[in-house]
Parts: C-alpha cells; structure tokens; sequence
C-alpha cells in the first residue's frame, strides 16, 4: 500500500480546490490550513513552481480520538490533501494515506482511528470525478 491517495481531473485548478474542500466537508473535515506552495516559492525563493496547493484537513472527532490513545500523534495532523497542477494541464489531488502513516506508531487503537480516516479520503478521492 502507498502513503498516498490520488486521482486525477481536467477540470480547473481553482474549481478542483473548490470541489476538494466541499468533499472534505461531506467527509467531516474542516481546513486548518491552505498552504500555496507556488506562491510562498516565488516569495522566499524567487521560484516559479507550478500550482501547488497544501490543504490540511482535520476531522476533529477523529483528531480528539488520535489524541486520546496518544498525546504525541498532533506530529502528524492535520492530514494533508495536495492539489497540484501537472504539466499536461491535468490536475492532480492526493491525500495521505492515514494507515500508513501511523504504522510508525505501535498502538491498535490509533490503527482503527487511521483506518476510519482512510475510508473518509478514499471517498473524497473516489468521488471526486463524480
């Protein structure tokens, strides 16, 4: 299994923005952060990037049971949903794969908590060209 989930769209970078927050919702997350990756580049760097946009969604029922089982695991929130725009003009979203990032921790409990979440952004994943 990989660290990530992804799909891919030819809708507008903007509007995949758009719908990537509205399947969020849908799922229970909220958004703590929207990193543009593209223009924090260009500012510090004096870089052109491609569009690159970091959304960190927290679903704080399940960031409240993480939290819980261990007091440590806020390292690994919120979790991150990456819009990026590739070359061909295809927009790609990916989320982490909460499963995997938590193999890193030895307790059961965070195992189910990750497994729930996982289910919540294959959905959005899943849904997103719908």
């Amino acid at each position: 299994m990989t660290y990530h989930l992804t799909t891919t769209s030819t809708i507008a970078f903007e509007d995949a923005i758009e719908r990537a927050k509205i399947l969020l919702a849908e799922e229970g997350f909220s958004i703590l952060c929207d990193i543009d990756v593209q223009s924090k580049f260009k500012e510090k760097l004096n870089i052109d990037f491609r569009r690159y946009r970091i959304l960190g969604a927290c679903n704080p029922v399940f960031a409240y049971k993480a939290l819980a089982f261990d007091n440590k695991v806020g390292t690994m929130l919120p979790c991150n949903v990456v819009v990026q725009e590739m070359s061909d003009a295809h927009i790609e979203i990916s989320a982490i794969n909460p499963v995997e990032s938590m193999r890193a921790i030895d307790n059961e409990d965070l195992k189910g908590v990750a497994s729930e979440i996982l289910q919540r952004l294959s959905n959005v994943i899943n849904k997103f060209n719908d």
